[in-house]
């Protein structure tokens, strides 16, 4: 009669342990390459239906004293179905947007995908200041 001993079902186990700890390792680091090519800094995302693109900014400095967006003046161009969400970044670190003033948000995914719910299906109208066309 064979029977198993302690020893060989504890090497078989640790056997099988390991690979599966293996092929786990594997498929993380293939996963990791994949999104390698996204920039860090960028989100690109569909919330609610509704895709929403952010940048980082590509400089700084800044004109209109740093409230505009678009990337220009070192804050992030924030796109919701392609078209520019007028940002601003607070003195304490949140941001706000045109779609809501009222409210505060830590980064700009939380406050891109705030003002998905609050446009409710709606277009994101075009942001032009000062009077000039966007």
């Amino acid at each position: 009669m064979n029977k198993i001993t302690r020893r060989q079902a504890l090497g078989t186990a640790a056997g099988a342990l390991s690979a599966l700890g293996t092929a786990g390792a594997t498929a993380h680091a293939a996963a990791a390459d994949s999104r390698a090519s996204i920039p860090a800094g960028t989100v690109d995302e569909v919330y609610q239906g509704r895709r929403i693109r952010i940048t980082p900014a590509e400089s700084g400095g800044g004109h209109h004293g740093g409230h505009h967006g678009g990337g220009h003046d070192g804050l992030p161009t924030v796109r919701i179905d392609g078209r520019e969400l007028h940002v601003m970044r607070n003195a304490d670190g949140t941001w706000i947007s045109v779609v809501n003033h009222y409210e505060t948000y830590a980064d700009p995914a939380s406050l891109a995908r705030a003002a998905v719910r609050e446009l409710q299906g709606a277009v994101l109208a075009p942001f032009a200041p000062m009077g000039g066309t966007a």
